[in-house]
């Protein structure tokens, strides 16, 4: 295990929080000031939605026969940098839309090649380890960089996000150059224990796996009722203009969510051998409804402080929890980032569909609407979980790693 690439491996997923997702929040407050409506706004961001999930059991497989992952994972940041550029040229709808599919086809590969890197340095005993330190280290990287947008918010305007996006894309692909290639065991990359033969990836050994498809179907519920929430308060704000500085609160619902994000995450790392990986999901499944309650119930811009705390907590837990149980579900098959990609898929599909749904109601009734609606859906995904997840998974898998 390479002490030098594992540092760099940590500054990547600081660097990198910045890039793979575009303009992020920032992204419907930027068309919003130029007089997009949020329906519309919506449905292009499920357009670049769909793409990635289009891409996103390729990038698992590629992930898992790939023999350098560096070079694939430089490759999308320049990509995904590139075309969101496009966005400060032309709000034309092709642009727009051409920017968004590209960047979710990109940004399917990133966590498949975060993953298989981790793994491929750590192998199985240090990889829940060392996620929570990627994590830390990426949701810190949000933390400084919504600082600094903010403050260019502030200063210049939505515009100057875009610099900022370039600037962190060019870290990421130095912070890239110091994970030595020669360091990433291949095998133990897709969750082969050692010396065993690799094997060609077979999605049917994935379709079969009754625990792994649970989780995935209660993610697509959380993220259904999750994906929408954040950039459904940043456009609820610019849309009321006068009260706040809508670039401002959007860089402060990120700094928020991200400074609970990064103690939670190593905390949870910590924690999965005695809790259990059943109890961490539970517990982030259960913060979700509370959260969108609490973001139907005020429009105040303050309301934001509880509805972020609570975003940090729930998305501290599972960023580190999921993929290790993932590992831990799948170890030895080598399938592993394939797993990770089915699992995605289903999260994406419903990070997908929320824009649109959101937006829609959001736009023929309220916001308040709209949020009262993700708060059922959350509560959906945590009755699914407790009523089936148990029943389905190994024990091994559930309690101890």
């Amino acid at each position: 295990m390479s002490i030098r690439s594992l540092q760099a491996l940590c500054l990547t997923s600081f660097f990198i929080a910045d890039v793979r997702d575009g303009l992020g929040p920032f992204l419907g407050i930027f068309l919003t000031q130029r007089h997009w409506q949020p329906d519309d706004i919506g449905l292009l961001m499920t357009a670049g939605g769909v793409a990635g999930l289009l891409a996103t059991l390729p990038a698992g497989f590629i992930t898992d026969a790939s023999k350098n992952k560096r070079l694939i994972l430089a490759l999308l940041c320049v990509l995904i940098t590139g075309t969101t550029l496009l966005l400060w040229l032309s709000q034309a709808n092709a642009v727009v839309a051409f920017s968004q599919i590209v960047s979710g086809i990109c940004a399917a590969f990133v966590g498949p090649l975060i993953t298989g890197i981790t793994l491929g340095l750590t192998g199985q005993q240090g990889f829940s380890a060392q996620m929570g330190k990627n994590e830390a280290f990426n949701h810190g990287g949000n933390f400084i960089t919504a600082l600094i947008a903010g403050g260019i918010a502030w200063y210049w305007g939505i515009g100057g996000i875009f610099i900022l996006m370039t600037c962190t894309m060019l870290l990421t692909l130095i912070a890239l150059t110091g994970i030595r290639n020669s360091d990433i065991d291949d095998n133990a990359a897709r969750g082969l224990e050692s010396g065993a033969s690799a094997q060609v990836p077979d999605f049917s050994v994935l379709a079969k796996n009754k625990p792994l498809l649970i989780t995935g179907l209660t993610l697509l519920l959380f993220h259904l009722a999750n994906a929408a929430l954040l950039p459904m308060l940043s456009m609820r704000v610019a849309a009321a203009p006068g009260a706040v500085n809508p670039g401002l609160y959007a860089a402060a619902t990120v700094i928020i969510s991200q400074m609970v994000m990064i103690p939670v995450a190593i905390w949870t790392a910590g924690r999965i051998d005695r809790v259990g990986y059943w109890r961490l999901i539970m517990l982030a499944l259960l913060i979700m409804p509370v959260r969108a309650a609490l973001a139907a119930s005020s429009a105040a811009p303050l309301m934001m402080v509880p509805v972020q705390i609570l975003d940090g907590c729930a998305a501290g837990v599972l960023g580190v929890v999921v993929p290790s149980f993932i590992v831990v579900l799948l170890r030895g098959n080598g399938h592993v980032n394939a797993g990770q990609s089915v699992v995605m898929l289903m999260q994406g599909v419903g990070a997908a569909m929320s824009p649109a749904l959101t937006g829609m109601i959001a736009g023929h009734y309220s916001f308040a609407t709209a949020f009262s609606v993700l708060s059922v859906i959350a509560l959906t995904a945590l009755l699914i979980w407790w009523r089936y997840a148990p029943l389905l998974s190994p024990p091994s898998c559930m309690e101890t790693r």
